[in-house]
């Protein structure tokens, strides 16, 4: 009989290493003056610097990429999604006022390709640099015969921190306030399901294939990263008193606006006060989608909202653009519970 190795069972360590390896220089781009110790430790290790916090309160999030990840399979593009992965969890907890601190990863995926991996690890990199948040530390997870060859999947965790007094929950936002709009840079990571029985099933498109209504490939116009709006919005909330914040995702506007209103409240959106994305006319024409189910779904061009007093309105967008960032005034707070589109 054969001796078997873990090789034969379809792990191969070297390969492993050997991605590690590519990755490092990646990962060494995000380290903060906080980072202590390098790669290759048990636990990744975060002093804090606590100078100017009173109560400081530590706030966690996690989240994965969901089937966009088929995207990014399916266009053999691997160097985006990363980007993705970390802007779900920073703009999570950045809806509490909460700035990043670090971030760590988990891949899995069938056969570990080093090249894959580092490139993976490479998107994510530049999500945290784009936040501010130190990569330290992460997991990769061969697992043949769980995934196939060519599949991974992906989550990620972050922890940010914010003085107890400056928490962002929602609880004074009172019926008036104005709800202030940041646009996407597209479908973010909601909705792909949706997404891709459209494009690869009803319209029978390729991947590959070019959209004259969007000026560029279904690959292409599918892959575009989240936007990550950390450093703008910490910006802005140095010198605005914001009532709440609402990271537009799974769900759209009507499922994610009603989570930061008191009990009694709701928001009336004005359609038409933000520029409407070709990718979301395309979608809505071909699919046939009626509107409300498309607010339900997407993020419908505008990826973070702001809420505000009114008398807050123009000093809030003269920050938002100071902070070089554009911003929209998209509806107001009711008294009606619900989201109405008007």
């Amino acid at each position: 009989m054969s001796k078997l190795t873990y090789k034969d069972a379809g792990v191969d360590i070297h390969e492993g290493a050997l991605a590690v390896e590519k990755m490092k220089n990646y990962v060494k781009e995000t380290f903060t003056k906080g980072v202590l110790g390098g790669l290759g430790g048990f636990g990744g290790m975060f002093e804090l610097d606590l100078t100017g916090y009173q109560k400081p309160v530590l706030v966690s999030g996690t989240d994965g990429v969901g089937t966009k990840l088929k995207i990014s399979i399916l266009k053999d593009q691997h160097d985006t999604v990363g980007i993705d992965l970390v802007a779900m969890c920073v703009n999570d907890v950045l809806v509490q006022g909460a700035k990043p601190l670090f971030f760590l990863d988990y891949i899995a995926t069938g056969k570990l390709e080093s090249d894959k991996i580092a490139d993976l690890v490479k998107g994510i990199a530049e999500g945290c640099k784009q936040s501010g948040a130190a990569l330290i530390g992460g997991e990769t997870a061969e697992m043949p015969g769980f995934y196939s060859d060519d599949e991974y999947d992906m989550a990620g965790f972050t922890v940010g921190i914010v003085e107890k007094d400056k928490i962002i929950d929602g609880s004074t936002i009172a019926a008036g306030d104005v709800m202030i709009g940041l646009p996407s840079t597209g479908v973010h990571s909601n909705g792909y399901s949706l997404v891709r029985k459209l494009f690869f099933d009803k319209l029978n498109l390729s991947i590959h294939d070019q959209v004259s209504e969007l000026g560029c490939t279904v690959g292409e116009a599918l892959i575009t990263p989240t936007k990550i709006y950390v450093k703008s919005v910490l910006k802005v909330l140095e010198s605005i008193s914001v009532s709440g914040m609402v990271h537009v995702t799974g769900g759209g506007f009507i499922e994610n606006i009603p989570r930061i209103l008191p009990e009694g409240l709701g928001a009336k959106v004005q359609l038409g006060s933000w520029p409407e994305l070709d990718l979301y006319k395309f979608i809505q024409s071909k699919g046939e989608i009626e509107t409300r189910e498309m607010f339900t779904t997407f993020n419908m061009g505008i990826g973070f909202i702001m809420i505000v007093k009114k008398e807050l309105v123009e000093d809030t967008l003269k920050a938002i653009e100071a902070a070089d960032e554009k911003a929209y005034v998209i509806g107001e707070i009711t008294d009606n519970e619900g989201v109405e589109l008007c």
